[in-house]
């Protein structure tokens, strides 16, 4: 490729470190989608002619059927997937195959290959968090009015329902959609045609070539184009923040499964069992989900400490960003998938949620609420009162309901049997109406939202 300038070949060891061909064969149909544009748009502009442009794209279709079928012989000793795709262009159509280059360069040949793949990934990851998100509003709708413990510091804090506990995380993955779409829409500009970093003398359309290949225009600046990684940077970005949501989810079904919870039940298909102790049935899916997340956040690292100190334009370093996206793509893709069957397939222990919800003095800010709006209590007089109330249930090994009146009237004489109307965990979540509370009508509101959304 450049034996005019040198006079021998390069070392082995040269020849280990500078190939890519081992990943970035990945984006094959990416390359050759590329190329065809490159080559359709030099004929349209009359910089090559129409016969070359034809044997090209015939060469090409040539050698993507043979990648696509597996008999493709990838060289290390052409370094990437371009060199790789041109040698055996000339094979196949001879001259004409050594004019596709022209008016460009790897750099924004690299360039526009890696942000095609990016923005298939990204579509998937939008497809694979839409599933997701349908998932959790079906667990939602079939719960909206049943009641569990909601958690703070993972001790009993309020009742709260199923549904409002899945639409949360309903709210947490419509961020990383949102995200998904945002980041997208950004990167879709077109590097092909910038060249090594200048540009090019040859009268080429870029417009033309960004249109073919769906993007939404052309990159204003050639060094910016080829040296640009952005995209790159924000899809791991965006995969961390989703991963880390994914974790949180996975930490919690780890959890609810467990014989101290009993919360949930995961199916026999998205679990595992023991070889020593046939009792068990271990959520290894939502474990491996939990793990695999660092290996996304450490591609987002990686490839921040790779781009950190470049100059413009392009330097070889960046060859290094690629295995990082595509193992963080992996493992994304994969951990949505497995949260996606997971809660699909799980079933909810409605009795066991409800018996919960009740422990652990759940409903004290509901009866410090009726002190202030029934009594007109200050908030934090109610808020001692609440707790000298507890602090007596707790000696006695009851719950708040199960104390007497004259109990409660020992600590605030203004007391009367309408606490006991606010005291039951169906009565507190039914009360919790402002917007975004967890009353069933207002979790059949957001489900309701949703749905129209998505449609």
């Amino acid at each position: 490729m450049w034996g005019g300038r040198f006079a021998a070949g390069p070392d082995a060891i040269m020849e280990a470190i500078n190939a890519s061909i081992g990943f970035d064969k990945r984006m094959a149909s990416q390359d050759i989608a590329g190329s065809r544009a490159h080559a359709a748009m030099l004929a349209a502009t009359g910089v090559i002619s129409d016969n070359d442009a034809e044997a090209i794209r015939e060469g090409l279709l040539t050698v993507l059927s043979e990648i696509e079928a597996g008999t493709f012989q990838f060289s290390t000793a052409l370094e990437d997937i371009h060199m790789n795709v041109e040698a055996r262009l000339k094979e196949i159509i001879g001259e004409p195959a050594g004019r596709l280059h022209t008016g460009r360069s790897r750099n924004d040949q690299v360039a526009t290959d890696f942000k095609l793949w990016v923005r298939d990934q990204f579509d998937a990851a939008e497809a694979g968090l839409i599933a997701l998100i349908r998932a959790l509003l079906t667990q939602a709708e079939a719960g909206a009015d049943w009641v569990m413990p909601g958690f703070t510091h993972l001790q009993t804090a309020q009742p709260v329902t199923w549904g409002h506990h899945m639409m949360a995380y309903v709210e947490m993955f419509g961020r990383d959609l949102s995200r998904v779409r945002d980041a997208r829409k950004r990167m879709n500009e077109s590097p092909l045609g910038a060249a090594a970093l200048a540009g090019t003398s040859f009268p080429i359309d870029r417009h033309m070539t960004a249109e073919a290949l769906g993007f939404d225009r052309p990159s204003a600046n050639s060094l910016d184009a080829v040296s640009d990684r952005d995209f790159a940077l924000e899809f791991l970005s965006t995969a961390s923040i989703s991963a880390m949501h994914l974790s949180r989810f996975a930490e919690e079904l780890v959890i609810w499964s467990s014989a101290q919870f009993r919360f949930v039940a995961l199916s026999d298909r998205f679990s595992t069992g023991s070889s020593i102790m046939p009792q068990k049935k271990n959520p290894d899916a939502a474990e491996l989900i939990r793990a695999k997340i660092g290996r996304i956040f450490g591609a987002n690292t990686a490839l921040m400490m790779v781009m950190k100190g470049l100059p413009l334009a392009y330097s070889k370093d960046m060859q290094e960003d690629k295995e990082q996206v595509f193992d963080a793509a992996d493992n994304w893709m994969l951990a949505l998938a497995a949260m996606e069957g997971m809660v699909k397939d799980m079933t909810a222990n409605r009795e066991n949620l409800a018996a919960a919800a009740g422990s652990g003095f759940s409903t004290a800010t509901d009866l410090a609420d009726w002190l202030v709006r029934v009594l007109k209590v200050p908030f934090r007089d109610a808020h001692h009162v609440t707790g000298t109330l507890v602090a007596m249930a707790e000696k006695k090994g009851c719950d708040l309901p199960d104390l007497t009146l004259a109990e409660m009237q020992s600590v605030h004489a203004g007391i009367t049997e309408d606490i006991f109307s606010v005291l039951g965990v169906d009565n507190s979540v039914n009360s919790r109406l402002s917007y975004g509370g967890t009353a069933p009508k207002r979790v059949r509101e957001q489900i309701a939202r949703w749905k129209e959304a998505l449609a």
